[in-house]
């Protein structure tokens, strides 16, 4: 101790107490002490206070090197993140440390296998990167002042990485987690998973001293996989990961270990020749730059069998957990895996005296242990006597102990780590849900996201709600009264009124008698009172408190989701290939599959009050000073700010609310003030081409995706701006447009439901400054749609339009070559006739490649790589399906900088369009 005094006499104090009391520690662990937390006479005022400031200040030094010590107070919220701004158009690479966040948000929102990569680049040309960010550089060259003394900045924590040291990904992982909200927190996660990245389950905090089980960020993640019951058929079953109840096994490290275990994870999660590194590990670039604020992280991923023996590694679904650090260093975490999981595997090279006190405290446990040691890099004798002492206390045996070394054939080592699994599978096992690990967590004093005060009284909320709904088809009729039969005739009498306006000579007394049918049924549905679950939900999305709203909605997503009809059940190669059944006499009302009881159903019912109510004052039946539902579309358009997709297009009545649209966009109007430059961007196609998970992992939005495809109304979702590039873009704002499930795909031949897709896909087209085409194969363009470029080229109002081929199934097919272009634009004659007949085009109609804009030369048309790398529901989002749809992204954008959309327009114009059409 009087050496390191003299050594470094110009440390401040408090630093200096704190290296004494570590010196003194570590020198009480060389002379072979109990290694019990005791300090030297001459370091009892660093008992209390200062031993915590060395990972407090490396904690802020990492922040401040990410430029996200801002963030602490007033968090990073989803909206920021999803801005759209000059870095969007730029596939650039970092090139200092406070670009790594945002690289790491947007790779991961575009679903990029490499978002865990934190290489920065440094010798770069100066057009390589936005020119906003030079300065960063500049700013951080200057890491410490070269005039200070050396000793100082030995305990000044000159370790941690430089602006030229690449960070960990996992301390980046950990810095922005803690400087998110929980609604960015759980977007992170949910992209993680689609990526099949490990998860964080337990976040370290050593700044606050306390560490958060995540509960909250995995609350929507659903996952399907295949079920096979002892007895009986299998079938694939979809649920959330969070309430479903599957073994854990937990692999930690003690003390020191020569085997990796995030690559052996790796190995047993993976099935056949090729691995995929789940977890982040030693081998990869950057795996061995040290951590610095995530040790104390406890990773979890799962195995979901498919149905193929030749696949499945596991017969049912597996958690696997993984601890970051020692496990001397992080008992709390230790303890709470030993109480969670099916079995715990220890890698170790020594066990040492210490070890020995630490597993023994476990005697009481019921977990089942196994050691992998590595004998090379150890303690023979030491190590067998301390596991022939634990044999009695751990009840393990022999089997228990697996010894690893360089020259272990690795094969046959994951394959008996995977028997040893399987053994404990197949014998009664503890199996604990997402939700029974937080309670475990709870009892041992971790701190659990969900459990805030707003978040629990949203949870309550919801509940009230949804413990009503015994059946949905019945709560629809009992509760949500205006929808239904009243409205599906209030919009046909509407769309037969509004037919009228077109006539040569109308008659006079059909007009009247379609304007007293309209009254009488508006009449009826504001005679009725909103039901005690429409003003709960009302009562929700009117909390003063931002954050307990976007906590409710949430809730009544899953809520409802819990509740509503089955979904269907497909296998997951099938998920964005199942279709419709087209042609043939349908009821233009009846859904093309169930409509599973959902959000948009509260916002529709709130749609008809106001609809009502606004019909009965423009004719005078009701005066202005008696409205009751006024403030509806104002409550509507801060759910569309705070990034709630919003049903623009009814999915019952496959109609447009137009008082209810219309005043929701003046509310908009009114909150964005000068800020209301729109461009609008629709994506159409029939059902489950991918056209909702296009434009979800182009901008990071929330369409109804996958399974049973969602909702079938069209939906609109806001997407920000940011002020510095919304002069060079032209715009403040751009509404994307999901089509849903509007345009099924009808033939010419199915006469109305043809007639309705057609009208459907030109308003949408009509409203559109760009739109884009889903197809699944290279001559389906939906006739619809076709009928629509028709009718728009009449009016010259065209969109820019990019037609997009999803390869859904291979994804080593090549891009479309020219000659397989011009067979996408020239549609078969039988169909090209048939939709210039119904335009009375006749001889003159042109194919698709002979309308205005579209060269086939040009980029108009994107051939899409498959969606997954390899076999769901293991398969991650490929690579080249990333960088693709980043590519169509940045050509967007492009187009609407460059003015090859059509003129953008303010929120007022839209308005007018909208009644227009």
């Amino acid at each position: 101790h009087s050496d390191l005094g003299e050594v470094a006499p110009e440390i401040k104090a408090s630093e200096r107490r704190t290296a004494v009391a570590i010196a003194d520690l570590e020198w009480r662990e060389m002379e072979g002490d109990d290694c019990e937390f005791r300090y030297g006479d001459g370091a009892n005022e660093a008992q209390d206070n200062d031993f915590p400031t060395v990972e407090r200040s490396r904690f802020q030094e990492m922040l401040s090197l990410l430029g996200l010590e801002t963030y602490q107070v007033q968090k990073l919220s989803l909206q920021d993140s999803l801005q759209i701004s000059f870095d969007s158009m730029k596939n650039w690479a970092p090139q200092v440390p406070k670009d790594l966040p945002w690289n790491f948000l947007r790779k991961l929102q575009a679903l990029n296998a490499d978002a865990r990569n934190t290489t920065m680049v440094l010798d770069v040309l100066p057009d390589a990167r936005p020119v906003e960010k030079e300065s960063q550089m500049e700013e951080e060259i200057i890491y410490w002042d070269p005039a200070d003394d050396l000793a100082a900045d030995i305990y000044s924590f000159s370790e941690l990485p430089t602006p030229d040291t690449p960070v960990n990904p996992l301390d980046l992982l950990c810095a922005l987690l803690l400087s998110s909200d929980s609604f960015l927190q759980q977007e992170i996660v949910l992209k993680m998973a689609l990526c099949q990245f490990a998860l964080p389950l337990v976040l370290p905090d050593s700044e606050n001293h306390y560490h958060t089980f995540l509960l909250w960020a995995m609350r929507g993640m659903v996952r399907t996989w295949w079920s096979q019951p002892p007895r009986g058929v299998g079938s694939f079953r979809e649920d959330s990961v969070v309430s479903s109840r599957v073994p854990a096994f937990a692999f930690v490290r003690m003390d020191v270990s020569s085997n990796s275990k995030s690559q052996l994870l790796n190995a047993v999660l993976s099935a056949g020749h090729r691995q995929w590194d789940c977890f982040w590990h030693r081998d990869l670039h950057l795996g061995t730059n040290a951590r610095e604020i995530s040790d104390g992280l406890v990773e979890i991923s799962w195995f979901f069998p498919c149905g193929k023996e030749d696949v499945d590694v596991f017969p049912e679904p597996v958690a696997f957990l993984n601890l970051r650090g020692d496990i001397g260093s992080h008992w709390l975490q230790f303890k709470l895996l030993t109480e969670i999981s099916s079995a715990v595997f220890i890698l170790t090279d020594n066990i040492s005296k210490k070890e020995y006190k630490l597993l023994y405290s476990m005697k009481e446990s019921t977990t089942k242990y196994y050691f992998i040691l590595s004998p090379y890099r150890g303690k023979r004798n030491t190590n067998l006597r301390f596991l022939n002492k634990l044999i009695p206390v751990l009840k393990i045996d022999h089997s228990h102990v697996l010894v690893k070394v360089s020259s272990t054939d690795s094969d046959s080592f994951v394959k008996r780590i995977r028997a040893i699994v399987g053994n404990v599978l197949r014998a009664p096992c503890r199996r604990l849900s997402v939700e029974d690990m937080a309670h475990v967590a709870r009892k041992l004093g971790l701190r659990v996201d969900e459990d805030c005060e707003e978040c629990q009284k949203a949870k309550d909320r919801m509940e009230r709600i949804t413990r009503k709904i015994k059946d949905s088809d019945a709560y629809r009729r009992d509760e949500l009264r205006l929808q239904g039969d009243p409205w599906r005739k209030a919009a046909q009498v509407e769309k037969e009124f509004c037919q009228l306006q077109w006539a040569v000579d109308p008659p006079e007394k059909h007009r009247a008698e379609l304007r007293r049918r309209l009254l009488e049924l508006r009449m009826q549905q504001n005679g009725h009172d909103p039901s005690s679950g429409v003003q709960e939900f009302i009562s929700g999305i009117s909390s003063p408190s931002p954050s307990e709203k976007q906590y409710f909605l949430r809730w009544m997503e899953w809520g409802l989701a819990r509740v509503a009809q089955p979904r269907l059940r497909q296998p997951p190669e099938t998920l964005l290939t199942l279709r419709p059944k087209h042609g043939g006499p349908t009821d233009l009302g009846e859904p093309l599959w169930p409509e599973p009881l959902g959000v948009e159903h509260f916002l529709r019912e709130m749609g008809q009050f106001y609809e009502a109510e606004s019909c009965l004052v423009e004719a005078g039946r009701l005066p202005a000073g008696q409205r009751r539902f006024a403030h509806f579309p104002g409550l509507a358009s801060e759910l569309l700010l705070t990034g709630l997709p919003l049903e623009l297009i009814d999915g019952s009545t496959l109609s447009m609310p137009v008082r209810w649209v219309t005043g929701l966009l003046k509310e908009l109007h009114t909150r964005l003030e000068r800020r209301s430059r729109l461009v609008v961007l629709s994506a159409l196609g029939v059902p489950c081409t991918g056209k909702s998970t296009l434009l979800n992992t182009m901008f990071g939005l929330r369409f109804a995706t996958g399974r049973s495809c969602g909702p079938r109304g069209a939906f609109m979702q806001l997407i920000t701006v940011a002020e510095g590039f919304s002069q060079d873009l032209g715009c403040d704002h751009i509404l994307v447009i999901d089509s849903g499930g509007l345009i099924g795909g009808a033939l010419t031949s199915a006469g109305d439901r043809f007639e309705l897709e057609a009208s459907l896909a030109t308003l949408l087209m009509g409203l559109s400054n760009v739109t884009v085409i889903s197809l699944a194969e290279t001559k389906d363009i939906p006739a619809a749609i076709l009928h629509a470029f028709l009718r728009l080229e009449k009016t010259g109002h065209m969109p820019n339009y990019q037609f997009v081929y999803q390869n859904l199934h291979d994804v080593s097919v090549p891009g479309p070559r020219p000659r397989d272009k011009r067979q996408l634009l020239d549609p078969p004659g039988d169909l090209s006739r048939a939709a210039a007949q119904m335009e009375k085009q006749g001889d003159g109609f042109r194919a698709l490649a002979g309308l205005a804009f579209c060269d086939p030369e040009k980029q108009h048309i994107w051939h899409i790589p498959g969606l997954w790398h390899g076999a769901p529901p293991m398969a991650a989002v490929s690579l080249a399906y990333s960088e693709a749809i980043f590519e169509l992204k940045r050509c967007l954008l492009e187009n609407i900088r460059n003015g090859l959309s059509n003129q953008n327009k303010n929120i007022q114009q839209l308005i007018e369009l909208v009644r227009r059409l």
